[in-house]
């Protein structure tokens, strides 16, 4: 044979094996489901804790703005931040030189004034006189009737300057108590026990109250007592009740857990960039003083908890879905959606096989959820991805 020959058989040999090869392949794959490659966890037992997440701001139960009811100069300041004040102490003085000038002149009017009711009463006395002689002697037909009408008139005049003079009086006696009141007002008191947790004066400063009274001191009643003011989302405050207890972090203490109890749950809504929240109250027992107004706490409220063991899932299985031509490729059905709110899929790991399971969900913490029925038990392998293993460019399979 010759060599020619000789290359033409084998050429033949190889085509023809190759061809065998890829007819075996095809009917192979046709015949085997198609290796897969899975992403799992596994049902555990243990308790369970659902939770509200806000933020929210620590205040105290009663803080108190103090202000000015006159305006002037800042003469004297007696508190500073963060001193303790009783209630009646007085923490600042404005310059008393106009007031005490304005209430001088106002006595002055009143002494004017009482003079001047004492003038009216004695033209009074006298008109009143004039005018019993004048009865006498017209009734004597001693006079004339016109000048009788006159001393009649003279009479009621000067009866009625004896009213204006006395109304005269009470202003007078008004526009001293007033300038009093002001002059009181340039001494500013505390209005009730508490700590000073701001001061927004200085000495010297010009106080103007001629539209609003400005806000000198903040002063808080009683730190050891405080709250917390939370946004909490219209989607959770439902969940929410009085009385609840809840926990909460700030950054000042990393690591540190504080405790407190939901006071009240407002009914006014906040909305912010179409947002609406709900200011939720916590009452928080700041004994050791730890806790400053102004803190931003991370408040986590217990709305629901299984102190006992239960089956727990990961959210993330209830949350797969397979690709319904992957099913089809293993000869697995496509279940029908599940009816009911509380019911859910899951999809088990059973002899290396997906296996859709319906269950009943109970409680979530955001990471697990609860298994409240169904047959999925700890240590059940379920299903969070899957994806074809790609088949090798070459060999058979």
């Amino acid at each position: 044979m010759s060599r020619r020959i000789k290359r033409v058989v084998w050429v033949t040999l190889v085509v023809a094996m190759v061809s065998g090869a890829l007819v075996i392949r095809r009917q192979v794959t046709a015949q085997t489901p198609p290796l897969m490659h899975y992403e799992t966890v596994v049902a555990d037992r243990g308790p369970l804790v659902a939770k509200v997440t806000a933020t929210g701001t620590l205040s105290a139960l009663v803080s108190v703005q103090v202000g000015s009811q006159v305006s002037g100069r800042v003469e004297e300041i007696l508190v500073d931040f963060n001193s303790p004040v009783k209630k009646g102490d007085v923490i600042a003085r404005l310059d008393p030189l106009l007031f005490q000038a304005a209430l001088d002149q106002s006595r002055a009017n009143l002494l004017t004034a009482e003079s001047a009711v004492k003038t009216a009463e004695a033209q009074a006395r006298n008109a009143e006189r004039t005018f019993e002689r004048a009865k006498a002697l017209v009734d004597q037909k001693l006079m004339a009737p016109s000048d009788f009408d006159t001393a009649q008139s003279n009479s009621e005049v000067a009866a009625a300057q004896v009213e204006s003079a006395k109304s005269s009086l009470e202003v007078a006696r008004a526009g001293v108590q007033q300038a009093e009141l002001n002059l009181g007002y340039t001494t500013i008191k505390s209005p009730i026990d508490g700590t000073v947790i701001s001061r927004n004066i200085d000495v010297g400063q010009t106080v103007a109250s001629a539209f609003q009274a400005p806000t000198l001191f903040l002063i808080a009643q009683d730190l050891r007592r405080m709250q917390v003011d939370t946004s909490v989302s219209e989607a959770d405050v439902g969940r929410l009740r009085t009385g609840m207890p809840t926990t909460f972090s700030v950054d000042a203490y990393p690591g540190e857990v504080f405790t407190g109890r939901v006071r009240q749950i407002r009914s006014s809504p906040t909305t912010v960039q179409n947002v609406v929240t709900y200011d939720a109250v916590i009452d928080v027992d700041n004994a050791a003083l730890k806790l400053k107004p102004g803190m931003t706490a991370n408040a986590s409220f217990v709305v629901a908890e299984r102190r006992l063991k239960v089956v727990r899932v990961p959210n993330a299985a209830l949350r797969f879905q397979p690709d319904p031509k992957l099913l089809q490729q293993l000869g697995v059905a496509v279940p029908a959606p599940a009816g009911a709110a509380a019911a859910r899929e899951v999809w088990v790991l059973r002899e290396n096989r997906p296996v859709p399971e319906r269950i009943e969900v109970g409680i979530s913490d955001g990471t697990e959820a609860e298994v409240a029925g169904g047959n999925i038990r700890e240590g059940d392998t379920l299903i969070t991805d899957m994806a074809a293993v790609p088949a090798r460019r070459f060999g058979l399979f």
